[in-house]
């Protein structure tokens, strides 16, 4: 029973693990098994079968096929281990190290004289030798595909072919069998350069995407940041300046017992204050998200992951008529909302409806591929979040801080197959508290607490 739960385990890790996955990791892990379980494909087929004539031809025989399928098994494993160290030297992340390559070629040696010797031996039948002959650069080929040039692999694969068709032909291989060996090889290393070489490729070329998408991330942060830092600039540069030579005044006034000195501290006081006043401003300003600009912003986003997205309003993300800090608070879960949308589960769909009741908002986010869906739930999703304890987070927990700041609600759950609903609710009789932040209920509102859990 142990065991069996332990498989169960396995099989469910296995299971989140994939879900876990962005879109471009599982069709990097789909292309990396693909090329592993081509080289095993061929080993127990065509590798494999045409061995069994070996047993009706006496010990030689038998022994050479045995030794052959070991060191195709060899070369195969070898294959396996080097696939990821070439895809890396592909996409010139790491270097292949050179000494990686010795076995393998050691091993195709091996195989080539064994080939020869079964045939030498009659330890295999006519089309028994093509299809060996068609399973013997494959494993081999694969990674060594990726690591030179087109131009040099058809020269190695010609000289290869060259070499076993001679040696073939050397132990009095007949003709029709020497050509269906050459077919065999051309078929081979075509079919290896076109299956590994162009996904491998694609595959680069995706991540140079994606690396540059994260670049103009960063470089949008940091962006933002000079922006913050000049506007700040601006905002107190001029004050801390008054604020010195004030400061300087008072200090010569007092050194000279003028009764003035008490005056221009003063001043330093009320410039202090109202600079603190600034920057507050400032600071909630840079903090407050817009439903409009946020509307806009997460159909951008989520249109360039591929995401086809619906946004339907009554009459418009600007002609709803709710007070600031409604569309305040509706403009943060627009936004988180987009982001679980991009990180959660796969999705293809978003629909966002915006619609105005006589007394409340109701902002619904919808969208499907949510089988990785996890509900969030107690302390788990509450510590997640990041957000601060006055309702100016910007996780999950920020969110429903500032519904139920407002008297409003925020639910979520799955509402069909493969469908995950986010729907929030807000007053239009909302206001801010007085100091300009909002002014927390007693006891917020009892929201579902079911939303995807925030990584």
């Amino acid at each position: 029973m142990k065991g069996l739960r332990g498989v169960i385990g396995r099989v469910r890790g296995w299971r989140r693990g994939w879900h876990e996955r962005s879109k471009l990791q599982r069709i990097d892990l789909y292309t990396r098994v693909t090329l592993c379980s081509i080289t095993w494909f061929f080993a127990v087929s065509w590798g494999l079968l045409p061995l069994g004539d070996a047993l009706d031809e006496g010990p030689v025989a038998i022994a050479l096929a045995g030794a052959f399928l070991a060191a195709n098994i060899a070369q195969s494993v070898l294959s396996n281990r080097n696939v990821a160290l070439a895809f890396d030297a592909y996409r010139g992340t790491a270097p292949f190290p050179p000494g990686r390559l010795r076995l393998p070629i050691a091993l195709q040696v091996l195989m080539t004289g064994l080939l020869v010797a079964l045939a030498a031996v009659g330890g295999v039948q006519e089309e028994g030798l093509v299809l060996l002959v068609l399973d013997l650069p494959v494993a081999f080929g694969i990674p060594y595909v990726l690591l030179v040039p087109v131009r040099r692999f058809l020269l190695h694969s010609a000289a290869f072919a060259a070499a076993v068709l001679a040696l073939l032909a050397a132990v009095g291989v007949p003709g029709g069998l020497l050509f269906g060996a050459f077919v065999s090889l051309v078929v081979v290393v075509l079919l290896v350069l076109v299956s590994a070489r162009p996904s491998v490729w694609s595959l680069s070329v995706m991540w140079q995407a994606e690396e540059a998408r994260d670049m103009q991330a960063r470089l949008a942060v940091a962006e933002e940041r000079l922006r913050f830092g000049r506007d700040m600039h601006d905002v107190l540069g001029r004050n801390l300046s008054v604020i010195a030579l004030k400061s300087e005044l008072a200090v010569e006034l007092a050194q000279r017992q003028n009764p003035a000195a008490m005056d221009q501290m003063v001043e330093v006081q009320r410039i202090a204050r109202a600079s603190q006043q600034e920057v507050r401003d400032v600071v909630r300003g840079y903090r407050e998200a817009d439903l409009p600009t946020e509307l806009m912003g997460a159909q951008g986003v989520l249109q360039a992951a591929g995401i086809t997205v619906s946004v339907e309003g009554a009459d418009g993300p600007a002609g709803i008529g709710a007070p600031a800090a409604v569309q305040a608070a509706l403009g943060w879960v627009v936004r988180e909302t987009a982001t679980n949308v991009l990180r959660h589960g796969d999705p293809r769909h978003c629909w966002i409806r915006l619609a105005r009741t006589r007394d409340a908002v109701v902002l619904e986010v919808e969208n499907d591929g949510a089988g990785a869906t996890r509900p969030l739930g107690g302390a788990d999703g509450d510590g997640g979040d990041g957000g601060d304890g006055d309702g100016g987070g910007s996780g999950l927990a920020g969110l429903r801080v500032r519904l139920g700041a407002l008297g409003g609600s925020l639910g979520a759950g799955a509402v069909g197959d493969d469908l995950f609903r986010v729907t929030a609710t807000v007053p239009l009789t909302a206001r801010p508290g007085t100091n300009g932040r909002l002014t927390l209920s007693p006891e917020p509102s009892a929201a579902p607490s079911v939303l995807p859990e925030e990584r």
